[in-house]
């Protein structure tokens, strides 16, 4: 496992991060006993959020008394300066904690700078000045909206979804980052759940300067991860022909499952149904076959193309049509017109 610097940071870590999202979903003490096994075998950074409901509280936890041994990296979805004030005080004290290492602005749909009459860009200047933060970051979805931030020079870091399924503009964006000296964080390399071969996405990203955060639930999923360590993926032809078959299948408009949609007016499970077509294919298809996911695909029926949805989606997918081609497919499937 090599050892990766986030441009001029100067923090280093090994390119193998914790994705600190899923662990909200578990109990305290599970979530506790992942973050701890991740750092004993190796881990050094992790990564969470105050969207992430107690995902902060849980990794203040695990690493109290211990705070110079590990990086933690945070962020704020607030509009104003002074709410980012409020978010940042509220994080350092679930993660038990007087510094973040690096802060970021969450899922940006602009680049924030001096002067754009928010005031989030002159209170996270003034919080580093405090040394409540150490470095300045970004996380956005939008490639527009990223390549601008790295144009900016403002940021020490940029947070962006990165996996095998990159376009050529994706990949020129971690070189460009590179070539600025800013750290890529690369978010979603498992492209939501659909990318199932871990060694082949860890060979695909020890290719590139990016940290890749991988989300964890499961001591499994984190024994996977722990297990490239010992045993660094390369780049086979085996693993190649994995990509390229799930290039062929999967390019093109996907829903991430991010969830940022959510909720729907009608009660769509948006970042569950936009993709099932993808899932009941790549996972054990009884699981999405059941009584309950019927009736939850069927509530597509109910959309009334209010929109709302398309607006929040930071891919700006046409999630409307995106349902009803899934729901197609699935009745298909059910019928037994289409075998998976």
């Amino acid at each position: 496992m090599k050892n990766l610097t986030l441009g001029k940071t100067g923090i280093t870590t090994p390119q193998n991060a914790f994705g600190a999202l899923p662990i909200q979903r578990v109990s305290t003490d599970y979530a506790v006993m992942l973050l701890r096994k991740a750092y004993d075998n190796g881990m050094t950074y992790f990564d969470t959020a105050r969207a992430y409901t107690d995902s902060e509280e849980k990794v203040g936890i695990a690493f109290e008394g211990m705070r110079d041994k590990v990086f933690i990296a945070t962020k704020t979805q607030a509009k104003t300066g002074e709410d980012l004030r409020k978010d940042l005080e509220t994080s350092l004290r679930l993660l038990k904690t007087d510094y973040i290492d690096i802060y970021q602005l969450h899922c940006a749909p602009q680049c924030f700078a001096p002067d754009d009459g928010t005031g989030l860009y002159e209170e996270l200047l003034k919080a580093k000045e405090e040394g409540k933060i150490l470095h300045i970051g970004i996380t956005a979805h939008k490639i527009g909206v990223a390549e601008e931030i790295v144009k900016s020079g403002l940021y020490e870091t940029l947070q962006f979804p990165f996996s095998y399924l990159a376009s050529d503009r994706d990949i020129a964006l971690v070189k460009a980052c590179e070539e600025a000296g800013m750290g890529f964080i690369a978010m979603k390399g498992l492209s939501g759940g659909l990318l199932t071969n871990s060694k082949a996405c860890m060979a695909f990203m020890s290719q590139y300067p990016a940290l890749p955060i991988w989300g964890v639930q499961r001591e499994n999923e984190l024994d996977e991860w722990l297990s490239f360590f010992d045993e660094m993926p390369e780049m086979t032809d085996e693993l190649k022909a994995v990509i390229e078959s799930d290039r062929k299948e999967l390019l093109g408009e996907f829903c991430r499952g991010c969830g940022y949609c959510a909720p729907c007016t009608v009660g769509i499970t948006i970042n569950a149904c936009a993709r099932m077509s993808q899932m009941v294919r790549r996972a054990p298809s009884a699981a999405w076959l059941n009584e309950h996911w019927q009736a939850e695909m069927a509530k597509i029926d109910d959309c009334v193309d209010c929109g709302i949805c398309k607006t929040r989606c930071p891919y700006e997918l046409d999630i409307p049509n995106l349902l009803r081609k899934n729901l197609e497919d699935y009745r298909k499937i059910l019928s037994g017109e289409i075998q998976v």
